[in-house]
């Protein structure tokens, strides 16, 4: 899934980072998660097969609560290598093809599953490469790390944006954050087990750079994008933060992930699923 800020216009940094920099510490193995300090421990869930445990698995409401000190806990052996939440499996090598418009000007959207991981917090994170372009130029590159528990929940576990300046030269946005950093804490972006009317934090980052959040709202939505056309059943959210003046709703088709997602309240901006390729 790409990052919850697409769209999303970032106060830019005025440092710039190199490309080379950039790539160097998406591809370290521990980078600056070395020192920073390990969140306790408290997710939990027998190990075997989601369905056979799901009555054990805490509710994504009481492990990543929105209201509240958020304190979240993460134990590295509760989580797996794989990523194969039903609404949102994360395959390396598999690129999500998005379409869409942002106000009046037509966007794409191209999300890459890689083979690189980045451990943090103790726990080896999945690097998504999510590049928006506009006019056939990249406008906006995030790398994203997320891991799943053994109760199917995918965690948020950081974000490295960029953007470009008028100079053109690419930027580090300030919401750019590490879980475990300068008190950055993971949140849920998919549920193992969503239940509708449930609400969850899916990333914290202190002070006011990044606090989104999510509702479920439907396991049976349906809505007809051009890759294979009509979709039902769907996992429906709305997302917002309270940093930013709009609302999000995206729906997730089980076995292949994000198909759609739109602004529903604050300026125009959708996007559509139009083809999903495999290296």
């Amino acid at each position: 899934m790409r990052t919850p800020h697409r769209g999303s216009r970032r106060v830019v940094s005025t440092v710039l980072v190199a490309s080379g920099a950039i790539i160097a510490l998406i591809a370290a193995g521990s980078g600056s998660t070395s020192s920073a300090r390990s969140l306790t421990a408290s997710v939990s869930a027998p190990t075997g097969a989601a369905e056979s445990h799901k009555g054990s698995c805490p509710s994504a409401s009481k492990l990543a609560p929105i209201h509240g000190k958020y304190s979240p806990t993460i134990k590295p052996s509760n989580f797996v290598s794989k990523i194969n939440n039903r609404y949102w499996p994360l395959k390396p090598g598999t690129t999500y093809h998005y379409k869409g418009v942002r106000g009046k000007t037509r966007q794409t959207d191209n999300e890459t599953v890689t083979s690189k991981t980045k451990r943090i917090l103790g726990v080896k994170s999945r690097v998504v490469r999510d590049t928006v372009s506009q006019h056939g130029m990249p406008i906006e590159r995030t790398f994203d790390y997320y891991a799943q528990d053994k109760c199917d929940n995918v965690w948020y576990m950081g974000e490295l944006s960029l953007e470009k300046n008028n100079a053109g030269h690419w930027v580090k946005a300030s919401d750019s954050w590490l879980a475990g950093v300068n008190g950055g804490k993971p949140g849920i972006i998919v549920p193992g087990h969503p239940t509708p009317g449930e609400s969850y934090r899916q990333e914290y980052y202190p002070p006011g750079k990044a606090l989104d959040e999510a509702t479920v709202l439907s396991l049976h939505g349906s809505v007809t994008v051009p890759y294979q056309g009509k979709h039902t059943g769907l996992l429906v959210t709305k997302e917002r933060s309270p940093l930013e003046p709009q609302t999000e709703r995206k729906y997730y088709q089980p076995g292949l992930g994000e198909v759609k997602e739109k602004v529903v309240k604050g300026h125009h901006e959708v996007f559509r699923l139009v083809n999903v390729t495999h290296a």
